[in-house]
């Protein structure tokens, strides 16, 4: 793990000569900066201890009019040094640059007061009392004030090992990110803050890392945009690397063109980063309704309008409140990111918030919103506890869809992922009794199947926070589950009460005995043409389409079926290759067993039912593929057959 320390103090107080003293290195990459002496832009040094490991650090400007340029270093440091001249003392920006670190949650660091061979041992001491007492009351409290002239070199030896020490409590606590994300979501994150060409090579983006270690040749999502781009090559402190861990980090990047890629933009493996416009928050002061702002999230900026009208108005406990914050532009967020939101008017000027939801309620479904859910969420994220933040969720939306992962600890789950499949829904208990009464009522009317299942759709999205496609996924198990709970009766393409008589079974034994042997002979990974095994088994075309309407075979092609359980297995190890990496028809092939015959069949078959999609690289998850990850064995024909039959 490297820590990355942020540098904050008024302009001209000695950060960057501080950092050069500490590691050699100028931050004022820009020829602006060197001829005008001070810092325009984000800078960066980094400097190796003793022991091996090593620091990096963030030089950010201290001028009243960079402070959003200030504001992309600080959103992805662990610990901030603050620097404070002593013939000068805290000024304006030391003030403000306080403030922000305090509304960003940083609480790790040291206090630097520099030029002590200018101010002299007296102004120097005031000083260093003058600084102790500003951290009082904020995030830094009780930081360490130690003092240094930069010139002569006197103190800095002891800054050094301030900074290992520093390092070490960083490291225990876990580590600082303002961005509170971290490893736990099992993915990697690099806000962007750079971004250059390299002749012969490509683009090459620069951030600090966040979360997993990153590998070479990994396949990243660019957020906002979810565009694929593969990671060409690593370095760390200018050295390739086949894996970089947390730190500092450059990344080639193949397949995107440079022109598109841009500070603010999000690299990350992790689902749960998603482009949006809408934020619900924990706020740290009750902003009035429509405030605006200029939220600063990682290294992006947009313009904002705070909510807290209505519902939108939540106090919530210990002296915190919650809002609704409006983008003009979707930016990369997660639950528990934090942001800043600076005014340039009224009583709170700099806000710290925490994000509680990337996607609140809408809607009827804003009903759920009240003061105690939304603050049991609140909770459960600043506490890291993951189950209880699954379950509180749950109870704020109503339903949830989602990775394999989501909902941990959730009261109510529909369904089980296959293998690694992309998506399950998860709806709260006083939604499912509801929904469940719909049904019932609607298939006591004689309503068909399929009717049925749009009732359940549109019950499901009036009572929660959830997409057509999650609806219609979680409908189709609610009544899959009445059925398996004998509270209902399927019958092929109609559905019952019990008792009821939608549907004739066949009477025949010879007929019946017939179909048995056909799908028999069906149930292979590569079976055999089907008009000749009907002839064989004995069934005729009367036999074949009571199996294929009853759902016990599922035919792909006129000569072409198989049998529904050896179908639902072929179609979930598709699926599950597909969540990996794109599918290509050869990787299937060589998985199953079979030849291109077979393959391309089912894979056409299951990009027309949008369990797959297809795309230049192979298949990919398509938009019902939760359907396929929820329900084993619901990616089987719908009763109307294949396009052509």
């Amino acid at each position: 793990m490297t820590v990355v320390i942020g540098t904050a103090g008024h302009i001209d107080h000695g950060k960057t000569t501080l950092l050069r003293a500490l590691t050699g290195i100028d931050a004022d990459r820009l020829p602006e900066e060197r001829r005008r002496g001070m810092t325009i832009d984000v800078g960066y040094a980094h400097v190796t201890l003793p022991d091996g490991t090593d620091l990096d650090f963030v030089d950010v400007p201290g001028h009243d009019r960079l402070v959003g340029n200030m504001l992309v270093g600080a959103g992805e440091i662990d610990a901030a040094m603050l620097v404070v001249a002593a013939d000068d003392g805290p000024r304006a920006q030391t003030l403000e640059h306080l403030a922000l670190l305090d509304a960003l949650g940083v609480r790790h660091g040291l206090a630097v007061v520099t030029k002590s061979d200018v101010g002299g041992p007296e102004r120097t001491s005031e000083v260093v009392a003058e600084v102790a007492r500003l951290l009082g009351g904020t995030s830094l409290d009780g930081l360490p004030v130690l003092v240094v002239s930069s010139l002569d070199g006197r103190g800095v030896d002891g800054l050094r090992v301030a900074l290992v020490g520093l390092r070490d409590r960083v490291a225990a606590s876990g580590g600082s990110a303002p961005t509170g994300w971290t490893a736990a979501t099992g993915g990697s994150r690099l806000a962007i803050d750079r971004v250059f060409t390299v002749k012969g090579r490509g683009a090459v983006v620069t951030g600090t890392l966040r979360g997993a270690p990153l590998a070479r040749g990994a396949t990243m999502r660019l957020v906002p945009g979810d565009r694929s781009v593969r990671v060409r090559e690593i370095q760390v402190h200018g050295a390739a690397v086949d894996i970089a861990a947390v730190g500092r980090t450059a990344v080639n990047l193949a397949g995107v063109d440079p022109g598109v890629l841009h500070r603010g933009l999000v690299l990350t493996t992790d689902p749960s980063v998603v482009a949006t416009d809408r934020l619900l928050v924990r706020l740290t002061a009750p902003l009035p309704d429509r405030a605006r702002a200029r939220v600063h999230l990682g290294t992006a900026a947009a313009d904002a309008v705070v909510g807290r009208s209505g519902r939108d108005a939540l106090e919530l406990a210990n002296h915190a409140w919650a809002g609704i914050v409006r983008l003009s532009t979707p930016l990369a967020a997660a639950a528990g990111d934090r942001l800043v939101l600076r005014r340039t008017s009224g009583s709170d000027r700099i806000v710290g918030a925490i994000v509680i939801d990337i996607a609140p309620p809408r809607g009827i479904s804003r009903r759920r919103q009240s003061s105690e859910r939304v603050g049991r969420l609140a909770a459960a994220i600043e506490e890291g506890d993951h189950a209880r933040m699954a379950t509180a969720r749950l109870e704020l939306h109503g339903a949830l869809e989602g990775g394999a992962g989501t909902g941990v600890g959730a009261r109510q789950v529909i369904g089980q992922a296959v293998g690694s499949g992309p998506m399950r829904v998860e709806i709260a208990p006083d939604i499912v009794e509801a929904v469940d009464a719909v049904v019932l009522a609607t298939v006591e009317s004689g309503m068909t199947l399929s009717a049925v299942r749009e009732v359940a759709t549109r019950s499901l999205r009036r009572h929660a926070t959830i997409s057509r496609t999650a609806a219609s996924t979680a409908g189709e198990a609610v009544i899959d589950r009445l059925v398996t709970e004998g509270r209902l009766v399927r019958h092929g393409a109609n559905v019952g009460l019990p008792g009821s008589t939608t549907a004739t079974p066949v009477q025949d034994p010879v007929l019946v005995a017939a179909m048995d042997r056909l799908e028999r002979a069906l149930a292979v990974v590569a079976p055999p043409a089907l008009a000749e095994t009907a002839r064989v088994a004995g069934c005729p075309p009367a036999g074949i389409r009571e199996l294929e309407r009853s759902g016990r075979i599922v035919v792909l092609e006129p000569d072409l079926a198989y049998a529904l359980s050896t179908y639902r297995e072929i179609a979930a190890r598709a699926l599950s290759m597909s969540a990996t990496a794109p599918l290509t028809p050869a990787a299937f092939r060589d998985a199953t067993g079979t030849s291109r015959k077979y393959v391309m069949a089912i894979l056409t078959d299951l990009d027309r039912r949008g369990v797959l999609r297809r795309t230049p690289d192979g298949h990919v998850p398509g938009p019902r593929a939760d359907l396929a990850a929820l329900v084993p064995g619901a990616v089987a024909p719908v009763p109307a057959g294949p396009p052509g039959r």
